[in-house]
C-alpha cells in the first residue's frame, strides 16, 4: 500500500479591517471638517480678494443683534453718492488712520456748499455717533457677513491666510489620492480572495 503525502497550505490571514460603517462615518467627518475650513477660507479670503473687497471684524456689541462681536464683515468699495439711509458702512474714526468702525447710516446731510456728510449709529446704541463722517473716511459698504469667522480673521496675518489656503487645498488633494489608492487596494484584495477561493483544496488519495 502506498501512502500519498498531503502538503498543508497555510493561508495568511488578512489584517483586521476597520468596519465599513466606521470608515464611512470617519470619512464623512473628515470631509466635513476639510470642506468647512475650505468654505471659511473662500468666503473670508478668496472671494474678497477676487472681488476687490476688504474683510473686517466686529469687535464690540454696537451692532447687536445683526452683527455681534466676532462677525466677519466684508465690505466692497462704494461711491459716496450711492450711500443711503440704512446702509451699513465701515469708516475710519479719523481720516487717514487705520482704526475703523462699522455702523449704519441714519442720516445723509448736505450743507450750503453742497458738501455731504453722514450720520452713523450702531444698531445697539441709543444715540447717533457724535461726529459726522465725511466721504474720505468711508472704507466700504457692507457686502456680506459671516458670524464668528472674524475671530479667525484676527488670529491670522495675510501671509498665514495664504498659507492656510495652500494647506487646505493640499489636504483635499492628498485625501482624494488616499481614497483612490485605498479603492485600488480593496479591489486587488477582493480579486485575490476570489482567486484563492477558486483553487482546489488538497485531499487524501
Amino acid at each position: 500500500m502506498s501512502t500519498v503525502g498531503v502538503t498543508a497550505h497555510r493561508r495568511t490571514e488578512p489584517a483586521p479591517r476597520v468596519p465599513a460603517p466606521v470608515r464611512w462615518v470617519g470619512g464623512v467627518l473628515l470631509w466635513a471638517a476639510i470642506l468647512g475650513c475650505l468654505s471659511a477660507l473662500v468666503v473670508g479670503v478668496l472671494v474678497p480678494r477676487l472681488a476687490g473687497a476688504t474683510p473686517y471684524t466686529i469687535l464690540t456689541g454696537s451692532m447687536v443683534p445683526h452683527y455681534p462681536p466676532g462677525t466677519l464683515v466684508v465690505d466692497k468699495p462704494v461711491d459716496p453718492e450711492d450711500i443711503a439711509i440704512g446702509t451699513v458702512v465701515t469708516y475710519q474714526l479719523h481720516s487717514g488712520e487705520p482704526t475703523v468702525v462699522t455702523h449704519r447710516v441714519v442720516a445723509v446731510n448736505t450743507d450750503l456748499t453742497g458738501k455731504v456728510t453722514f450720520t452713523t449709529q450702531g444698531d445697539a446704541n441709543e444715540a447717533p455717533d457724535a461726529k459726522p463722517v465725511i466721504p474720505e473716511q468711508i472704507r466700504g459698504q457692507l457686502w456680506y457677513a459671516v458670524p464668528y469667522l472674524g475671530y479667525a480673521n484676527n488670529w491670522l496675518t495675510g501671509h498665514q491666510r495664504q498659507t492656510l489656503v495652500y494647506l487646505v487645498a493640499g489636504s483635499l488633494g492628498l485625501y482624494a489620492l488616499s481614497m483612490f489608492v485605498g479603492s485600488l487596494r480593496d479591489r486587488r484584495r477582493t480579486s485575490s480572495t476570489r482567486t484563492t477561493n477558486r483553487q482546489e483544496e488538497p485531499c487524501d488519495a
